[in-house]
């Protein structure tokens, strides 16, 4: 049975080995509530996992730790694992999806465990790690359907209530549910008055769905960024506290996250990945009625693979109407790309990009297409250019 006494006790074992993350106010993210940021993005190995793995393996009998642990992540929950077994002098074998990022498998090697790359997503992982554990007898230790990782994942409420002592509501990212059941069960034991929001990609809801229909559902499939929170079965355990503690959960979509993790980097100075930035979108984009209230957005980790974040600041860029494409047809003949030109500049937008096509069957003979790329200050600023540009005349083709 998880319990507040495993919760503060779990805190204490981490006391030397964790570090408590500071609570940082968000004084220009948000305009009609006051926004703060939990930043376990901050913690070691860049994300909250290294807090319910390093608890769970400290409880291990000498003849557990003898015959080391296996574990399955998509990358934060294998580096907590890692980390702790090397501080342990434990053998660690971490599966993980063959899709998990580059940065996130070297940094588990880095800790020293032995990575087996499956084929799929974490389910497949988790598949393959349950049938190495049956094989060598290693203790499994799972990323979020375990009381004790749930305690220890719980010392993050505690910390919020200690920073943030008159907080109103507490958004968290949810994968499987091991956070947001640790920092639900915590925080609500200790003061029942404070909301508990979840927070799930749209690409995979499987929390969000199973809390609407009544039970455990499993999804077919997965599709987002945020690989962190790629899961598709909720855990058993996780699904109840869940049922128990959590007030309400929704979901975000992969340009909502993009735009909070430019958010993020823009004005708070903060990295943050796709798992680690949707408890940021959901308060940005209205998610949950938040109105005059202290509010709490846990940023659950860091490890965003630097590959694929040129990608979604862009993404972000586009969605708040910073960078913008689009095609403008026009007559092929001498001044026309120089005009265009002038009405971007004159309006105070930055050509990044231009590609002059002549050859596409759907133009007139005489007729040529312009592709744009720009950097501009906002949607309505887009709608001007593109007005302007049909006032003199030219057509706006997509």
């Amino acid at each position: 049975m998880l319990t507040l006494d495993k919760v503060y006790h779990a805190s204490y074992v981490l006391k030397d080995v964790i570090r408590p993350t500071d609570m940082i106010k968000a004084t220009n993210l948000a305009d009609d509530f006051e926004l703060y940021l939990k930043t376990e993005n901050l913690q070691i190995t860049g994300a909250f996992k290294a807090r319910g793995a390093y608890y769970k393996i400290s409880q291990l009998s000498d003849e557990e730790r003898a015959k080391g642990v296996i574990a399955c992540s998509a990358g934060n929950h294998a580096q907590g694992v890692a980390l702790a077994a090397s501080k342990y002098g434990i053998k660690s074998l971490i599966c993980m999806p063959d899709s998990a990022p580059i940065s996130k498998v070297e940094a588990t090697k880095s800790y020293g465990a032995e990575v087996c790359l499956v084929e799929g997503t974490y389910d497949d992982a988790h598949d393959k790690a349950v049938e190495l554990q049956q094989q060598t007898g290693a203790t499994f230790i799972h990323p979020f359907d375990d009381e004790l990782v749930i305690a220890g994942q719980g010392t993050i409420g505690l910390e919020i209530l200690q920073q943030l002592a008159d907080v109103d509501a507490i958004i968290v990212p949810i994968g499987g549910g091991g956070l947001i059941s640790g920092v639900a069960f915590a925080v609500k034991s200790l003061n029942p008055n404070v909301k508990i929001y979840g927070v799930q990609s749209s690409g995979a809801p499987s929390m969000y769905i199973s809390m609407a229909q009544g039970h455990i559902e499993t999804l077919p499939s997965v599709n987002t960024f945020a690989d962190g929170i790629a899961v598709k079965t909720p855990g058993e355990l996780t699904f109840d506290i869940c049922s128990h503690y959590v007030d309400e959960i929704m979901t975000v979509t992969d340009d909502e996250t993009a735009t909070a993790i430019l958010s993020l980097i823009e004005k708070q100075k903060l990295i943050s990945e796709g798992a680690g930035a949707v408890s940021v979108a959901a308060a940005l984009f209205n998610k949950f009625p938040l109105k005059g209230k202290k509010v709490c957005c846990l940023v659950s980790g860091g490890n965003i693979d630097v590959t694929i974040l040129s990608r979604v600041i862009d993404r972000g860029l586009q969605k708040t109407g910073r960078l913008s494409e689009f095609t403008v047809a026009l007559t092929d003949k001498p001044g026309e790309l120089n005009t265009v030109s002038k009405i971007i500049s004159k309006l105070g937008a930055n050509v990044v990009a231009v590609s002059h096509d002549r050859a596409d069957l759907n133009t007139d003979i005489n007729s040529c297409y312009l592709r744009l790329s720009l950097e501009t200050r906002n949607h309505e600023h887009i709608q001007k250019i593109k007005d302007e540009l049909a006032r003199h005349g030219y057509k706006i083709v997509q």
